[in-house]
Formats: structure tokens, sequence, C-alpha cells
């Protein structure tokens, strides 16, 4: 049941309406998780939308997410020792996965400032080091180097997609490893990435259109 948690304060919010939860594919990582999405996205709508704020990304372990993150746990080179950007971040959850598996430094971007303090709160609970930033990447904010790009469930719309790619693609012919999560969604460009692995991801049916999602880890083609 969501709380009348004030909607201008984000860890107030965030707190009152989640719940500490394991995340399914990968119970290593705990995170502020919605238990019901639907009241949560009609909540946000209502009420956060109304200052400009976009629905609550941040409080899901959506499919793409859970399969990167399991990805870098089992495979921690990786990013072991690295510098890694996670873009659009979310919850955190492939930032945290990044953390715990031995990198250097991690960045972990995104617009929304609920989802920086989500991350934050994330981070804090499984007790790893992120660094959180608000500047947007796809539109020429300048990123540090990184060895590692993670992006988990970013191909979910037309314009995102294309400039995710074009951003994802510069740093892949820089020399970086880019790794993308993602369970096919209508504007990953599959033709232009290849399958590393694939993971059968529990999800829930408020958000996606089954109970397991076939997801897969994508590199650059």
């Amino acid at each position: 049941m969501l709380e009348p948690a004030a909607v201008g304060d984000p860890a107030v919010f965030i707190i009152a309406n989640t719940l500490l939860l394991p995340v399914p594919l990968v119970p290593e990582i705990g995170l502020h998780i919605a238990d019901e999405a639907v009241p949560l996205w009609t909540k946000t709508e209502d009420e956060i939308n109304e200052i400009g704020l976009p629905p609550p990304f941040w409080a899901f372990a959506w499919a793409g997410g859970q399969a990167l993150a399991r990805y870098i746990l089992d495979h921690p080179e990786t990013v072991a020792g690295k510098t890694v950007i996670d873009l659009a971040s979310g919850s955190g959850i492939v930032a945290i996965a990044a953390a715990k598996a031995g990198a250097a430094r991690v960045i972990a971007y995104d617009i929304d400032g609920f989802a920086r303090m989500a991350i934050a709160l994330n981070a804090r609970v499984n007790k790893v080091v992120i660094e959180v930033s608000g500047d947007d990447l796809l539109a020429g904010a300048t990123a540090p180097v990184a060895e590692t790009i993670l992006a988990g469930d970013i191909f979910y719309e037309s314009d995102t997609a294309k400039r995710a790619f074009d951003f994802l693609d510069d740093k892949a012919v820089a020399g970086a490893t880019v790794l993308i999560g993602d369970p096919g969604r209508s504007f990953l460009p599959k033709a232009r990435l290849h399958r590393i692995a694939e993971y059968r991801v529990p999800v829930s049916r408020e958000l996606e259109d089954a109970d397991i999602k076939l997801t897969a880890v994508w590199g650059l083609a």
C-alpha cells in the first residue's frame, strides 16, 4: 500500500513506496522495489509528473538489467579493475553488479533525479561505492574514459534507442567494451549486435507480457 510520502523528497518517497527485496535472477543484490507496479506507476503519473519527472523506471528490476547484472557477476573479468559507465542506470542494479565484481570505478548515469537517489540508496544497502551523475550522455555531455560501457533496457523507444546506439557505437570504436542487456524489445538493433549469453528472467506480468522473459546480453557486432 502506497504511503502519502512527500513527493518533493526523493529518499522519503522511495523508502515509503518500495520494499527492500532480493532481485530474482541476482539474489546477491537487494533493491528498493515497488511491490505493486501499477499503483506506483499511477501515483507517479498523477503526482510526480506534475513537476515534470518521468515514470519510476528505477522502482523495478527490468529483464535486461537483471540479465546484464547476472552476466557481470558470473564474468567479473569484464569489469574488474576497470572504469565502468552504466548508462540510464535506473535502479542501479547493473552498476551495483559491476562494483561487486571488482570494478575500480563505477559511474551510474541517469537524468531522473529520483533514479539517482534510488541508485544511491541501493548502493548503500549493497555496501558498494558508486558515483552517480545526472549528465545526459545521449545529449552530448562529456563522459570520462571508460573501458567498459553497460546499458540495460534502453532500447524501448525509437529516438532514445537511436541516440543510445550512436553513443555506444562511438565508445566501441574508441576501444571500450560495450555490453547491452535486453529481452529483444522493438527498437533493439539486433542486426548490429551479437548475442553473448541468454537467461530466463523472472519478471512481473504488470510490466511484461510473460512471467519469464528470455533475455540476452549483447555485444556490438
